[in-house]
């Protein structure tokens, strides 16, 4: 089956970015494809009260500069028309939002694997697009 829009969630997270990509690639990608590279800034409430200037934990994100020169990579090797989309929000209302406008007619987006209560209190995006999205949703689970 050959999709003609592709929304790709994409976190700034080195393993995740590899492996939605990937993945990504396993579909039949034309020339008529249209991959749109994807990436929320999420806002939360509680992040309004904290000042700019205050470091931020790193854990295993990369840079901005780092994802948007990696971002061209990607955009470079895929077979198909690419677009990149940032924006800014909750996750979940923005990936559902873009998959709205672009009329996707699928959504490609990393797992980060969470259980049991942990899924409920971390929040699993995945399964919030899953359950919000009107088209189909391919999530790719960490190995």
């Amino acid at each position: 089956m050959a999709f003609k829009t592709i929304i790709v969630a994409l976190s700034n997270s080195n393993s995740d970015l590899d492996l939605v990509i990937q993945a990504l690639t396993e579909f039949h990608l034309t020339s008529e494809t249209r991959v749109i590279l994807s990436h929320v800034v999420a806002t939360e409430k509680s992040d309004l009260d904290l000042k700019a200037d205050r470091p931020q934990p790193e854990g295993k994100n990369i840079s901005v500069g780092e994802f948007e020169k990696q971002l061209k990579v990607y955009r470079e090797k895929l077979p198909c028309t690419t677009e990149v989309e940032v924006t800014t929000g909750d996750p979940t209302e923005e990936i559902v939002r873009l998959s709205n406008i672009y009329n996707a007619d699928l959504i490609v987006i990393g797992s980060r694997g969470l259980k049991g209560m942990n899924r409920i209190l971390k929040r699993s995006i995945s399964s919030e697009v899953v359950v919000d999205a009107n088209c189909s949703v391919f999530v790719v689970k960490q190995r």
